[in-house]
């Protein structure tokens, strides 16, 4: 992953083989602890879901972010997220594998990072924003897609309830999101509508 600071990034992952990564209520909440106590330095989060087996986060990283690490005296070319994200998995994958007393990777090798606005740069297509809300939208519609559930505010890890108004969470700066976004009161009224097949295959 390579981060440029100030853009949004569409940032997933999934389980080793499809397998699932989280396994109770405990599991999510202790992610989504771990995403607030060591993303937030790097990055504000714009929106989220976590599902059975995969994860989705909108986020902006900051310049600390993009800064390369060193080890020792030496300059990477590993910057501070990409690092931080790996650290967040490994540490996870390592509490789950003892809950659940079994060994190796739970996620796929490498987590991916879409830059949306290299989409717009390289399609020249759709708009910026058209690939921004189009992801929000798309992370907030996946457990509905995925027939977990028949309401969007029936699902508890996702950042859904938050926008639309069912809780008061912070884990995401949805101010940011808003004014990024352009958000209006008819994207939370059209939380359901429908998306445009093209633009999500780029979002990945």
């Amino acid at each position: 992953m390579h981060f440029t600071p100030n853009e949004i990034y569409h940032v997933y992952n999934r389980g080793n083989n499809k397998q699932p990564i989280f396994f109770n209520d405990k599991n999510y909440i202790f992610f989504l602890k771990k995403i607030r106590e060591e993303w937030r330095d790097y990055c504000e989060i714009l929106c989220y879901c976590l599902m059975p087996n995969h994860f989705h986060f909108l986020i902006v990283p900051n310049e600390k972010a993009c800064d390369n690490i060193f080890l020792g005296d030496k300059l990477t070319h590993i910057q501070n997220l990409s690092k931080t994200i790996g650290k967040t998995l490994s540490s996870y994958t390592k509490a789950i594998n003892i809950q659940n007393e079994t060994t190796g990777n739970l996620f796929q090798k490498k987590t991916k990072a879409k830059c949306l606005s290299e989409i717009q740069i390289s399609q020249n297509k759709f708009s910026a924003r058209d690939y921004a809300l189009t992801c929000f939208h798309y992370i907030h519609q996946n457990p509905l897609a995925a027939n977990l559930i028949k309401e969007l505010n029936e699902w508890k890890y996702s950042s859904y309830m938050d926008f639309y108004g069912y809780r008061n969470g912070t884990l995401c700066n949805k101010n940011l999101a808003m004014q990024l976004l352009s958000l209006s009161p008819a994207d939370f009224n059209e939380a359901n509508k429908f998306l445009d097949k093209e633009i999500i295959k780029e979002l990945f």
